[in-house]
């Protein structure tokens, strides 16, 4: 705030903006074709099954927007300089690109590398943090559907008899997969973005570190060993889980909205 002013507090929103785009369509797009591939039926749904298709799907989005969600961590870490430019987005790009810290293969070296910093943690981090998340949406959206003792609150109203004798082939499947109301599908995505946050976080902690390395050591890649020493010699076991409060502020209403607005595409778009 004192070198950049409350602008300083959006830095790298713009790539944040970018990124979340495809990353969302991809997460939730590849969470939909590894649901049919394990679970083609509900006899066959599990919640290790569930685990695993969110793990995969998150996986396979960081896999396509990790450079994106580099940069965007760069430019939010890097403050503005007296006298010097903001950090731009070229500019960051180009710094990264020009790093001597990349990796080299038959004595070629590979730039593009640098744009790959923390990507393993991040993934380390993506197959507990996706797959806790959906798993613990699809409990709790099971339990707001067919719980006796919540359903009076967390079901959406039926425009429709749900006993009549003449149902239609829509009106039965929404009784095999009831809507839940606004607020019911809100407070489930917020609890699995909690309890998610909660369980990866550390890995996060790491993948940031290893992420702003670059900036503070741009002549060598950080190991993940290496980061983890680091961390829990300066702030022994507490540094692995600082920020989580303002991590809570973030992710639980981001994942909230991100899966009320999930369910309701599907059934707009009449995906079951």
């Amino acid at each position: 705030m004192k070198d950049t002013g409350v602008r300083g507090l959006f830095q790298g929103h713009s790539v944040t903006l970018i990124r979340i785009f495809p990353y969302a369509a991809i997460k939730f797009v590849a969470y939909e074709q590894y649901r049919a591939i394990l679970m083609p039926s509900k006899a066959r749904e599990t919640g290790a099954r569930q685990f695993i298709a969110g793990s995969v799907a998150g996986v396979t989005s960081v896999l396509f927007t990790y450079p994106l969600d580099l940069l965007r961590v760069r430019m939010a870490y890097e403050v503005k300089q007296v006298g010097m430019a903001r950090p731009g987005l070229l500019s960051t790009c180009a710094q990264i690109y020009y790093e001597p810290a990349a990796g080299r293969i038959g004595g070629v070296q590979l730039n593009l590398l640098n744009f790959y910093r923390g990507f393993m943690p991040t993934v380390a981090g993506m197959i507990p943090y996706a797959g806790v998340s959906f798993w613990t949406h699809h409990l709790a959206t099971q339990i707001g559907r067919f719980h006796p003792a919540v359903i009076r609150w967390t079901r959406a109203p039926l425009d429709f008899d749900p006993n009549s004798p003449d149902l239609t082939p829509t009106q039965r499947r929404i009784l095999e997969k009831p809507p839940l109301t606004t607020s019911a599908e809100l407070l489930c995505g917020g609890f699995a973005g909690l309890v998610a946050q909660t369980s990866s976080y550390p890995l996060e902690v790491i993948r940031r570190r290893m992420q702003v390395g670059g900036l503070l050591n741009p002549e060598v890649f950080v190991s993940f060993m290496d980061t983890v020493r680091d961390i829990y010699r300066v702030k022994g076991f507490k540094g692995f889980y600082v920020g989580l409060s303002i991590g809570y502020m973030k992710v639980v209403p981001m994942v909230a909205v991100s899966f009320a607005v999930y369910e309701r595409m599907k059934r707009a778009l009449h995906i079951d």
